[in-house]
């Protein structure tokens, strides 16, 4: 197995890999944010990316999505750990909670969601956004690995917003109303595009302030750093503690999320976009 993990610089400085090396990859959707790194920890391999580029220089709308997901699948990547930093919309989720969610609603507007288009359409099944199998197998790594000063909790739902500006009171307001549980700016594309590349993803979400729905709070760039700092060394353990535990009979139905969705006749997709699509798609269209 090959785990992929997409996060910030933090985690990849963490985790204890031997035998590492960068591979520059090139896709047909452009660079991915950095080189992918490749190493070895538990006899497992894994390859990490940070999702916003080494110095963070990425926005959240403008992040290397597809070109990201691509890399990791170039590289034998079937399963994917990702981290975010993310708002409470709870008054029982406070700042420094881990959160390891199993829905999203998507409030983005400015995003590719998708690798296909271009003569070819591909109708995805994503009840489900996050592999179960994984939701499962990261919330179980959270209790066993973070000691009796964090708190993680199983399940919920993420709102991703737009960005790169948080939300006014009137949306944290909303998102309370509809019994949504975090808001963050990261999760959509990359759980779509993932799901797309039959990659089983879920997400470590590290909760860093309560949005601005609370009263006499006003969330800051600041606070969010300080306690996404703070959240990190707990991240860092249950990520490493998952790869350890992952098991080799591992099974998820996102390996095999395409079959049953294309929707455009083989020979009708044009042959620029087939090629552009091999390695996501090439097993249905040959």
């Amino acid at each position: 197995m090959t785990i992929g993990v997409i996060g910030g610089s933090g985690i990849y400085e963490a985790l204890p890999l031997e035998n590492t090396r960068k591979e520059e990859v090139s896709t047909p959707y452009g660079d991915p944010s950095e080189a992918v790194t490749l190493g070895e920890l538990a006899g497992k391999e894994v390859a990490f990316l940070p999702r916003h580029g080494e110095d963070h220089q990425h926005t959240p709308t403008d992040a290397e999505y597809q070109a990201n997901i691509y890399a990791l699948k170039s590289v034998g990547v079937d399963r994917v750990i990702a981290t975010n930093a993310v708002g409470s919309l709870r008054e029982d989720l406070p700042p420094r909670t881990l959160v390891v969610p199993d829905q999203i609603f998507d409030r983005t507007k400015h995003r590719q969601p998708t690798f296909f288009g271009d003569g070819m359409v591909v109708h995805m099944g994503f009840a489900d956004p996050y592999c179960p199998e994984m939701v499962d197998h990261l919330a179980t790594a959270a209790e066993e690995a973070t000691d009796d000063d964090t708190t993680a909790e199983e399940g919920g739902t993420y709102v991703c917003i737009e960005g790169p500006q948080y939300s006014t009171r009137a949306e944290s307001e909303f998102y309370r109303d509809q019994g949504w549980d975090i808001v963050g700016m990261t999760a959509i594309p990359e759980a779509k595009l993932a799901r797309e590349a039959e990659l089983s993803y879920a997400t470590v979400a590290g909760v860093t302030d309560y949005d601005v729905w609370k009263q006499d709070n006003e969330v800051t760039l600041q606070e969010v750093l300080e306690n996404a700092e703070a959240n990190q060394e707990a991240i860092n353990q249950v990520i490493e503690h998952a790869i350890r535990t992952m098991p080799g009979d591992f099974e998820s139905d996102a390996w095999s999320a395409l079959e049953g969705t294309i929707n455009t006749p083989a020979d009708a997709i044009p042959e620029e976009t087939r090629d552009r699509v091999e390695l996501l798609a090439g097993e249905y269209l040959a």
